[in-house]
């Protein structure tokens, strides 16, 4: 496979007033593209080498920045990278499951500093926040002192009106009303002051593979995660769209078709509940699906059917996405090991192969890079784009 590059991004202003701007339109460069010397950043950005210099050392000085390796060019003095300092900034990321509720601390580079895991037959709120809380001290005692005020936020990665999947999850009819009405901010602002954003899990995901993986190289793409339920998302512009109700890229909901000829739904079709199904209908525990780290040695004759199905489920719902928004590729990815994930994206191409795609391109089907800690990931961005970085759709074509 060719090897992917990031897209670039540009679009800086000189004129009084919109040094924040600046400062996020370089912090996402950098973000984006890894350490750079000021001179490259000039150019890439329309700033004045005067303009770099000054925001870089503000940066630096703010603990933001960290300066790499002097490097010698030909001529002239060396030019020093600047690059993202991981101790300079954290956010907290929340993923609640249908499953299992997790909690990490990732740093402004991706990292995954400490994580935390809580398995439940299904949620509550009262389970999830008061795991967030203990986790948050587990987390923040183990933490070096100083580092504490560099945390800028929690972000929470929730699926979409949680409270009426009872029924595929197993659980009582009522069990998960309270979250109706759950306000994630005030419950949450009952043990921190620290700025809560929240997004659908599938979102969440989506965003994570857009900032960290496989998402950079694509200007528009559809993106599936295939969880316990399957969700997705969409980037146009290189922007993730949240939508108007935060619920754009559901793609979960479109219509599909069963092998018995009935209409169904993309979930019903290609989410991991139906091959927990399997599992329980050959005796088997679904609970191995879940244990980190994944592993589904052994469970390869209830695994290879669904994966047939569900394949083929998705590359329908590709084709059906094409022909709304021209899309260079669809990634896939999920809470899978990664030679099932691959697996999958195998047989999705070769069934979208046979599709009828007249008047449609037909676009390239990749995995995503992130994996089962996607949702997670993608929530811990939130607070951190929200404060420090730029949407991308506002800044392209940088000449770096």
């Amino acid at each position: 496979m060719e090897q992917e590059q990031a897209r670039s991004l540009s679009g800086g202003v000189n004129q009084t007033g919109v040094r924040v701007f600046n400062e996020r339109l370089i912090l996402s460069l950098l973000q984006r593209n890894g350490p750079m010397p000021g001179s490259v950043l000039a150019r890439g950005t329309g700033l004045s080498p005067q303009t770099v210099s000054v925001i870089l050392r503000k940066l630096e000085t703010d603990g933001l920045l960290q300066r790499g390796t002097s490097q010698r060019g030909r001529v002239g003095k060396p030019s020093v990278p600047m690059g993202l300092n991981p101790d300079g900034l954290f956010s907290y990321g929340l993923k609640i499951g249908r499953r299992s509720v997790e909690v990490l601390l990732m740093d402004v580079c991706g990292a995954v500093r400490q994580q935390l895991r809580l398995r439940y037959p299904y949620p509550t709120p009262t389970v999830v926040f008061d795991f967030l809380r203990d986790s948050m001290v587990q987390i923040e005692a183990t933490l070096p002192t100083a580092l504490h005020t560099r945390i800028c936020g929690i972000g929470v990665a929730t699926p979409y009106q949680l409270w009426t999947w009872h029924a595929q999850i197993n659980a009582p009819e009522k069990a998960l009303e309270d979250w109706q009405s759950v306000d994630f901010a005030d419950k949450i602002s009952k043990f921190s002051a620290l700025p809560v954003h929240v997004v659908n899990d599938a979102t969440a995901a989506c965003r994570a593979e857009h900032m960290y993986g496989r998402g950079k190289a694509y200007r528009d793409y559809a993106y599936f995660f295939v969880g316990a339920f399957i969700g997705g998302g969409v980037v146009l512009n290189h922007r993730v769209l949240e939508g108007r109700q935060g619920n754009a890229g559901a793609l979960g909901s479109l219509p599909a078709r069963g092998s018995d000829g009935r209409e169904a739904k993309l979930l019903d079709l290609a989410s991991l509940h139906l091959l927990e199904q399997r599992l329980r209908d050959a005796g088997k525990d679904p609970g191995q699906l879940w244990q980190p780290p994944m592993d589904w040695s052994g469970l390869e004759s209830e695994v290879d059917p669904w994966l047939d199905q569900a394949a083929d489920a998705i590359a329908r719902a590709s084709l059906t996405t094409c022909a709304v928004f021209d899309f260079e590729a669809i990634l896939i990815d999920g809470a899978l090991p990664d030679s099932t994930r691959d697996a999958l994206v195998e047989r999705a191409r070769a069934s979208l192969s046979k599709l009828d795609a007249r008047g449609l391109i037909l676009p390239r089907i990749d995995p995503g890079a992130i994996g089962p800690n996607a949702r997670a990931i993608g929530a811990a961005s939130g607070p951190v784009i929200s404060q420090y970085l730029l949407d991308t759709n506002s800044v392209f074509n940088a000449a770096l």
